[in-house]
């Protein structure tokens, strides 16, 4: 499927003013000697503006009337605008960029059309959006309601199904979602969100435009075919000490999807495995790796040095894209992950940890690690060819509770503390040994 529009809200996803608005309401208030209520405000952010200002006047007998309220907070905020509220870093180069690519473009907002247009062209950005729409324009029904994104599409004319919201307000993101629009969620962390209410309605979740790119949006609306099942994908990083080729040859054979990350692609390159996607931020890979993956892979997809989440995790991120197009659960392997640095080892175990529901495993020459949760695999049943090596279970989250048998020295749903080292250096002496975990999640270690 192409991507036929594009929706985006304004504050709070193109332009920083969050902390603006957060104010504004203080500003009047002081203005008409009435103490500011930053929970009052807080219930009524989704409103538009002038139904804010009727709810003010009645309520709070902030302003000389509802109207001259509304003319007052504009002439303010039009100004912050003008001189002070910034774009989001990244933001113009992926909106040129979506531009460029022939996808026309609307803002749905809950502030008013003029003031938004004031705030684009502050930036360089009106001319492209080809519409405008504000939940005034739609009876002042807030975000609550689809009724200001099915006005955008309406005036686009495009297609629900191939139309992309991007917002940052969980109210937008759930609503738009709802409405049956695929959805980018752009996170900020303004007046304490949580990452809970917005992630489980994005089809792509980001922190910012350092992680966003058009290729990451078309890769994830490409048509896949529908296959109910698993979807094994390896995740190829970028240490400095690589996995052996003929582990990276063994890993990949067995993989649905091959994804290098940044300098993945010299281990991929070395074993003579070609990658389905190339992505990270060519900060580490070579030149001549670069090159080979950009032109073997089917998708290219580049972020920005700068940015908030590793290029591992944007690897996983984009697994989990292509499983879910797929319509098939992920089943996530990793390798070429922790050599180097243990900062960076510990966040890999940080990173699968919270992936536990695609049972995810690390793989390298000298070891492996399983995430073992009820969330995803809850056990791991070990072999013959295990016996007498070295198992170390080590909790990753709070609460968690697990058994092992089989084991030089057994537990029955023992309950381990954060990163307790109680589970460390056992020992497999069986050939069925098992471990369990009913509760939590446990990093599990084989050393070879």
């Amino acid at each position: 499927m192409a991507i036929s529009g594009a929706i985006f809200d304004c504050d709070g996803t193109i332009v920083d003013s969050m902390g603006m608005w957060g104010t504004v309401i203080d500003v009047m208030c002081e203005r008409y000697g009435v103490a500011p209520d930053s929970a009052f405000f807080a219930g009524i952010e989704s409103l538009c503006l002038r139904d804010e200002c009727r709810i003010l006047y009645d309520e709070k007998h902030v302003g000389t009337s509802p109207e001259g309220l509304y003319e007052e907070i504009c002439a303010y905020v039009a100004d912050k605008y003008e001189h002070e509220v910034a774009i989001f870093p990244g933001c113009k180069e992926f909106l040129l960029a979506v531009h460029e690519a022939g996808i026309p473009m609307a803002i749905a907002t809950s502030t008013p059309v003029r003031e938004v247009r004031s705030a684009l062209d502050a930036h360089g950005l009106g001319s492209l959006f080809d519409v405008i729409v504000s939940t005034e324009d739609v009876g002042g029904r807030d975000k609550e309601y689809p009724d200001v994104y099915l006005e955008a599409l309406r005036r686009l004319g495009t297609d629900l199904e191939t139309t992309w919201v991007f917002e940052d307000a969980p109210f937008g993101v759930q609503t738009s979602k709802r409405a049956g629009f695929h959805v980018v969620a752009i996170f900020n962390d303004h007046d304490g969100r949580d990452e809970a209410a917005i992630r489980p309605y994005a089809d792509i979740f980001v922190h910012g435009y350092a992680e966003l790119s058009l290729e990451l949006v078309r890769d994830y609306a490409d048509p896949a075919t529908k296959v109910e099942g698993v979807m094994r994908a390896l995740v190829v990083d970028g240490s400095p000490s690589p996995s052996s080729s003929d582990l990276v040859r063994a890993l990949a054979a067995d993989a649905d999807y091959v994804i290098a990350a940044d300098r993945g692609a010299e281990a991929l390159q070395a074993a003579g495995v070609s990658p389905d996607v190339f992505c990270g931020d060519s900060d580490s890979v070579g030149e001549k790796a670069r090159t080979w993956a950009d032109a073997a892979a089917s998708t290219t997809i580049g972020f920005p040095v700068e940015k908030y989440a590793t290029d591992l995790s944007l690897a996983i991120d984009c697994a989990r894209h292509e499983a879910a197009r797929r319509g098939r659960s992920l089943q996530l392997t990793v390798t070429c992950a922790t050599g180097g640095r243990p900062d960076h080892a510990l966040g890999v175990v940080g990173l699968l940890a919270r992936a536990a529901d695609a049972a995810p495993r690390l793989v390298e020459d000298g070891y492996e690690l399983r995430i073992v949760s009820p969330e995803g695999a809850g056990s791991w049943e070990l072999g013959p060819a295990d016996r007498g090596r070295t198992l170390s279970a080590i909790a990753v989250m709070p609460g968690t509770v697990i058994s092992e048998r089989g084991m030089k020295w057994d537990l029955d749903r023992r309950e381990m503390g954060l990163l307790d080292d109680l589970g460390v250096s056992n020992v497999v002496v069986a050939d069925d040994a098992v471990v369990e975990c009913s509760a939590g999640a446990v990093a599990v270690f084989v050393i070879r």
